[in-house]
């Protein structure tokens, strides 16, 4: 029966053919085809419908309707609605529109299908493999990345990544093929080679679009600055998480790196003016740009160095704290939202300035300038405003939705991200509503009706592309500089401004590029890197918001934080860890006791609840008063504290 509904439904979304138009076709309702996670905002966009058009979900196992709604301004809201047990497909059917794709509804879907793919990405695009004998004169044929420099930041946002939500890639261990790097530890660890090796390289490389450096000044050909600001993110991971697997030797080197060349690189500061590109999409010169330059980086870069050194007998934090205030301090200032060189413009690097001024009061709320919190709630308005339309979409102006042209990837797939860091920061569900409907957007609810990245048979095979999506964007650009066709979790294209408020026809161009067309047609924009470390930024701070955790009684009945020597207890977490939703999942957390630490294994509570708990006994013979839960690191701690009574 199933396999029949599917049928049906692949029929009906079928792509309008070309003699179609907006007068003729009836568009069925674009749903996020994943799926949607539970307990969160849940929308689809069913363009044309009028509104009162009323629409249903139908289970597609038992093909019993489920929920009914009304369709108001092109959209149909369903949040509230949360089915219990194994995850099941549903639909979507509007009156007199057909019906959607199916799609799942489960406990933390997006995170636990897509953040593997989300370091896949980086494990498949990277440049060389061997660090001993790469050319660095090629460097915008490799990297780190292929088609970037050292500028497209990798480390920093893989190391978030894994504080985020640690215990979901420590069971991810499976390597591909030939590729050296299988697990996000592993890969950090090879970025962190890659910039303390080539951390006083600066050209010659070919040039493409422009060059860098300051304004009136001699032109540098290669960001050679941007190495130091990953290695700051190792130095400060390897305080929380990375000792394992860093010998210390090593990582001094890094510490030394970074202190010997941090004021002469200009790390310590917010560098303005800093390339003349000559693309047509951004001549000129650009206040900041998404080559290693946003407006806060530098923010990160020294909160990040200010970590490290508080932990060092001879550190010294106080000067890198006074430069992220400084940083922070100029962001508060400065910060245009109506500049669109500082919004934007600067696509892919858009989302690290919110994203910083978060990590800030995430990391060191109280060191944070006391305006961090009211700079981020003007940024949460001005957003609300922007994205006032049925597809939640930030336009650019009043008289644009999108670039003509091209609007790269950094829009929507790295803005959910900032928006789940700021509405965690201020306790606002209306702007963690909009983030989810970004993370829609790029798996369908935008005017294409397809997910931003194409679903090729090469990714299909490599296990490259997410289970469950129907429709790939159109077409793609597998073998640009990036040479991203094989490159597992790769995002192509993004909607341009012809294409809203609906697509009226789509061409599937399959393995292939000609040129980039800019009429009605979809276009792949070539992927690229920065665009994908935006995308991880998302599933990095998306958890913000839904993990937690509990300590309860021997009887699981009162949630307590005062317990004696003996006692047992039931320690309760809640994260996106339920990855296989047929088995009981495996979690941790750790417990510090005194200048110990441990690590506490979990189960989940029974199969796709999403819930993982252990007993454990207080030590009786414990002379300490205060035991220490969390889990987490850098900020994204979820933390609790127990008081010994003795």
């Amino acid at each position: 029966m199933k396999k029949i509904v599917l049928a049906a439904l692949i029929l009906a979304s079928m792509f309008c053919n070309a003699q179609e138009t907006n007068e003729t076709r009836k568009f069925e309702p674009y749903v996020n085809q994943l799926g949607y996670n539970l307990n969160e905002s849940k929308r689809f966009v069913c363009y044309g419908a009028e509104d009162g058009t009323s629409f249903k979900i139908t289970n597609t196992a038992t093909s019993k309707i489920v929920f009914e709604g009304e369709i108001l301004n092109n959209e149909g809201w369903f949040s509230d609605f949360n089915p219990d047990g194994i995850a099941d497909e549903f639909i979507i059917t509007a009156d007199g529109h057909g019906s959607s794709v199916p799609f799942l509804i489960a406990d933390h879907l997006l995170e636990t299908t897509s953040s593997k793919l989300a370091y896949d990405f980086f494990v498949d695009a990277r440049g060389f493999s061997d660090l001993s004998t790469y050319d660095m004169a090629a460097v915008y044929g490799g990297g780190p990345t292929r088609d970037g420099g050292a500028y497209g930041l990798e480390t920093i946002f893989e190391i978030l990544q894994y504080a985020s939500n640690p215990a979901l890639f420590d069971n991810w261990k499976s390597e591909l093929g030939d590729k050296k790097v299988a697990d996000l530890i592993e890969l950090i660890l090879w970025h962190a080679e890659f910039a303390y090796k080539y951390v006083d390289y600066n050209g010659p490389v070919k040039k493409r679009h422009g060059t860098l450096g300051y304004q009136g000044q001699p032109r540098m050909t290669y960001d050679y600055w941007n190495t130091l600001d990953q290695l700051a993110a190792v130095c400060a991971a390897y305080h929380s998480f990375l000792k394992p697997y860093l010998d210390e030797e090593t990582y001094q080197k890094y510490r030394k790196a970074c202190l010997d060349n941090w004021e002469a690189y200009d790390r310590h500061k917010v560098v303005r003016f800093w390339t003349y590109s000559t693309k047509w999409v951004d001549q000129g010169f650009q206040e900041f740009n998404e080559m290693g330059n946003a407006y806060g980086q530098s923010v990160f870069r020294n909160l990040l160095m200010y970590e490290c050194e508080r932990h060092e007998k001879d550190g010294s934090p106080e000067k890198f704290l006074k430069w992220a205030q400084a940083g922070a301090s100029d962001i508060i200032k400065n910060w245009d939202f109506e500049n669109p060189r500082h919004m934007w413009w600067i696509r892919n690097a858009e989302h690290i300035t919110p994203q910083a001024l978060s990590f800030f009061l995430l990391l060191a709320p109280e060191k944070a300038p006391k305006e961090t919190k009211e700079k981020l709630e003007a940024w949460a308005l001005h957003m609300k405003q922007k994205t006032n339309n049925f597809w939640k979409y930030r336009t650019h102006s009043e008289s644009e939705w999108a670039h003509p042209k091209t609007k790269e990837l950094g829009g929507a797939p790295a803005l959910g991200g900032s928006m789940f860091a700021v509405a965690h920061l201020l306790n606002d569900p209306e702007l963690r509503a909009l983030g989810w409907a970004q993370t829609d957007f790029v798996f369908g609810v935008n005017p294409v009706g397809t997910h931003l990245s194409n679903k090729s048979d090469d990714r299909v095979k490599i296990g490259g592309y997410w289970p469950g999506v129907e429709k790939g964007w159109p077409q793609s650009h597998p073998n640009g500089f990036g040479e991203l066709g094989k490159v597992r979790g790769t995002l192509d294209g993004s909607p341009l401004d012809s294409q809203f408020p609906i697509a009226e026809t789509v061409e599937t161009i399959e393995g292939k590029n000609e040129g980039r067309v800019f009429g009605k047609n979809a276009y792949a924009t070539e992927g690229w890197g920065i665009s994908n470390r935006g995308w991880q930024a998302t599933l990095t701070f998306s958890t913000l918001g839904s993990h937690s955790l509990k300590v309860l009684d021997s009887e699981s009945t009162t949630e307590i934080s005062e317990v004696k020597p003996g006692q047992t207890v039931n320690i309760l977490l809640k994260a996106a860890l339920n990855v296989d939703r047929n088995t009981k999942d495996k979690g941790w957390v750790l417990l510090k006791t005194g200048e110990q630490t441990e690590n506490i294994a979990l189960t989940e509570t029974g199969i796709n609840t999403g819930i993982f708990t252990a007993k454990f006994k207080i030590p009786k013979n414990t002379d300490v008063n205060i035991l220490e839960l969390s889990y987490g690191f850098l900020g994204f701690e979820q933390s609790l504290t127990l008081n010994v009574q003795h």
